[in-house]
């Protein structure tokens, strides 16, 4: 879905003028989806007081969702779907080692080693062949 998010959402920013404007009208559309999926679901409002004894870092996902979707619509007329994605993908492979590694923001642990590597080498080379054809 997040290719052809990043489409739709590439093409909006056409009509928009703006791909902050574009990203913004997509998490608008998401929040009145997720409010009636809530409503549709029956899923209690209430427990959203947990959210006071969340730690603050835990409050970050939303930042970090808007620059992932204003990233995209940037890039995607630029590098095209393909090439985004993979380069999307190969950031996210770079990060995830060292927060597996050292077990950051409470998951699991889960140490880097050789096949880990190696998966994240395969996708460097991933990202080249997508570039050069």
């Amino acid at each position: 879905m997040m290719p052809t998010q990043a489409a739709i959402n590439s093409k909006l920013s056409t009509y928009v003028q703006s791909p902050v404007l574009s990203a913004f009208f997509s998490f608008v559309v998401g929040v009145i989806a997720l409010l009636l999926y809530i409503l549709v679901s029956r899923i209690p409002l209430s427990h959203l007081n947990g959210i006071k004894n969340a730690p603050p870092i835990s409050l970050l996902g939303g930042i970090c969702g808007a620059f992932f979707v204003t990233s995209a619509v940037i890039c995607v007329p630029r590098l095209g779907i393909a090439l985004t994605f993979s380069i999307l993908i190969l950031g996210q492979m770079l990060i995830t080692l060292p927060i597996d590694h050292f077990g950051f923001l409470g998951v699991p642990i889960k140490e880097i080693n050789l096949p880990r590597i190696l998966g994240v080498i395969l996708v460097i080379i991933g990202v080249f062949l997508i570039r050069r054809f």
